[in-house]
């Protein structure tokens, strides 16, 4: 199971249900995906519950009046392909009004931070 494709996912689905926020099972590359979203505010906040064995992600989600700020997600790299891109590759999405999140020798950027770093790497997500 995919858990970067049912994170994102979930993210989506529960803005479009206008929940206040969402629990998602724990991994570090969860955690630091929602960090990064939080950063750009894509979410309001994100804390991690549970202790040792059973831990869990609480998301809490962003919304502009009534909208979510979440509106759609694609994932692109996926476990039967990876897709993969160099530093001086990386052009805007959306014309700058998305952001395309990618995981890198530096951590999880976005697609701006990525080419100002001047690195590449695996293009896990788009989300605007």
């Amino acid at each position: 199971m995919d858990a970067i494709a049912n994170f994102i996912i979930t993210l989506k689905n529960a803005g479009d249900a206008s929940k206040e926020s969402i629990t998602v099972p724990f991994s570090n590359m969860t955690m630091s995906i929602a960090e990064t979203l939080a950063k750009h505010g894509y979410v309001k906040s994100v804390s991690k519950k549970g202790k040792k064995t059973i831990k869990s992600i609480e998301v809490e989600l962003a919304y502009e009046g009534n909208e979510p700020k979440v509106k759609g997600v694609e994932r692109v790299s996926k476990l039967s392909r990876r897709m993969y891109e160099k530093a001086k590759d990386i052009k805007p999405f959306r014309h700058g009004f998305g952001n395309t999140i990618l995981t890198t020798p530096k951590g999880i950027l976005t697609d701006k931070e990525a080419k100002k770093e001047n690195v590449g790497g695996e293009i896990l997500f788009r989300i605007w």
